[in-house]
């Protein structure tokens, strides 16, 4: 190699490295974390979401709450990106709350913008309804819905807001731990229908529709000095366990906060995240005498035994979490808003709608099944003009793990294609988030039938469904290019 060549190959290395240091030095940054948790139990009895019929809440079995966790990623003194993660005991989120709360922080925070706030329901049933008109409410001794979603709106803002000014340089880690907590719910049989809850002692039951995931995704959050702050943890189940009851209980979740705030930390901000589990619960299909028993030998409700199995998965890893903390990570967030396509009824569809109503009606059912079945005929007379339905969708990548949201009750199968497409090396898939969108059935579930694959469960179909995690892997992968 004469001279010349050497002096051109040296000044190619150093061109080289003075790219990569300008682009480490665009890249590198520092997290800023801050969380906070508030009681959000109503003072008054309040009517209970989640049933056809109505419950007004006899007691309060344990305390719901509200998490909020404030990620923030800065390069210099500037803000590269954010976004504020609430978790809610609530069955779903309705704009009712969502739009009263976007408006406060747009009056509170100065330079923010409240669609970063991502707003996830645990689902449980047992918590408060959040729109008037969907149970005839007994006029005295029940806080009106109207009251108590003006109340949440209010105290969301206050935790965000909390979470937010109480920002502090930290780190972040994100482990992979595994729990049995949800099982897929619907049954099929011999003839191809399926029925959710579907007995399963039956001679013509054949097994289970869907698969489940037993895998828990956890992201951890530690300030400076490498103490916890907070916990995410992804557990594909919805909180629903005790589900029909007419007391005011956070479920299985309240079991998890208060193992954990035993075992690891009373300070540690928990929030819980339900997966891809709109064909999942934490309800046992087969093999219950078992189950019962060893619950009877470990002296624990099913809801404990949840919370010990998480807890037991979130300490297996905690130590593995403390020893890869991440302080410079990407953080990029993108808020979607998405038109899918609205799941037509059919002409059958229909017929049956009507039958159904005749037949209430013939009863004299006062429960909420009446309205059910007539959204389906006002959704026939709509549906040539109101062919989309519009859903906000957010994706995030953290340093290696992606996560992705939706405002349905999302069945396992659109969650498994996400994370197994995904570039991340762990996604996070989080249903129930800004909105309810129904639930999002499977092909197969809908050529089965049954309750949460009907019409009237389905406000979108899979196409949608399809068009949702094309939509997702996407962003996802644009983000780890």
């Amino acid at each position: 190699m004469n001279i010349y060549s050497h002096r051109i190959k040296l000044s190619l290395c150093l061109f080289t490295l003075a790219i990569a240091g300008i682009l480490h030095a665009e890249n590198a940054g520092t997290l800023f974390i801050g969380c906070s948790t508030i009681d959000i139990t109503p003072s008054e009895p309040i009517a209970l979401a989640g049933q056809f019929n109505m419950r007004i809440s006899k007691g309060v079995d344990n305390p719901i709450t509200a998490t909020a966790l404030a990620v923030e990623r800065r390069t210099g003194n500037q803000t590269s990106d954010y976004a504020v993660f609430v978790s809610c005991d609530l069955v779903v989120f309705r704009p009712t709350v969502i739009e009263p709360l976007r408006k406060i922080l747009g009056r509170k925070i100065q330079n923010f913008n409240p669609k970063k706030v991502i707003l996830t329901a645990t689902h449980t049933h047992t918590s408060a309804v959040l729109e008037e008109g969907v149970y005839d409410i007994p006029e005295k001794d029940v806080m009106k819905p109207s009251k108590y979603a003006e109340f949440l709106a209010e105290k969301l803002a206050e935790i965000v807001t909390r979470a937010w000014e109480q920002r502090q340089p930290g780190g972040v880690s994100w482990v992979l731990g595994h729990a049995v907590v949800g099982h897929n719910r619907r049954a099929v049989y011999a003839d191809g229908t399926a029925k959710m809850y579907g007995s399963t002692n039956d001679g013509k039951f054949r097994g289970i529709e869907g698969g489940e995931d037993h895998g828990i995704e956890m992201l951890f959050f530690w300030d400076k000095d490498n103490k916890p702050l907070a916990v995410c943890i992804n557990v594909e189940c919805p909180s629903q366990e005790v589900e029909g009851r007419s007391t005011i209980n956070a479920d299985f979740w309240h079991d998890v906060r208060t193992q954990i705030h035993k075992d690891i930390s009373a300070d540690l901000c928990v929030l819980g995240w339900p997966g891809a589990c709109g064909d999942i619960s934490p309800h046992r299909m087969y093999r219950k005498a078992a189950e019962e028993r060893m619950l009877k030998l470990r002296g624990l409700t099913y809801t404990q035994e949840i919370g010990r199995r998480t807890t037991t998965a979130v300490k297996d890893v905690y130590e593995l979490a403390r020893n890869d903390i991440r302080t410079n990570v990407p953080l990029n967030h993108a808020v979607k808003d998405l038109s899918l396509p609205v799941r037509k009824v059919t002409e059958k569809e229909l017929a049956e709608a009507k039958s159904q109503i005749e037949a209430l009606e013939k009863k004299g059912d006062k429960s909420r099944k009446t309205a059910w079945h007539k959204k389906t005929i006002d959704r026939y007379e709509s549906q040539e003009k109101e062919s989309t339905f519009p859903i906000e969708m957010h994706v995030l990548r953290i340093g290696d793990i992606a996560i992705a949201t939706n405002p349905f009750e999302l069945f396992h199968d659109y969650g498994v294609q996400m994370q197994a497409r995904s570039k991340a090396v762990q996604t996070f898939v989080i249903e129930l988030t800004d909105g309810w969108g129904g639930y999002l059935a499977t092909p197969r579930a809908i050529a089965g039938g049954g309750y949460s694959a009907v019409i009237e469960s389905n406000r979108v179909g899979p196409e949608g469904g399809q068009i949702l995690v094309e939509e997702t892997v996407q962003t996802i992968n644009d983000f780890f290019k």
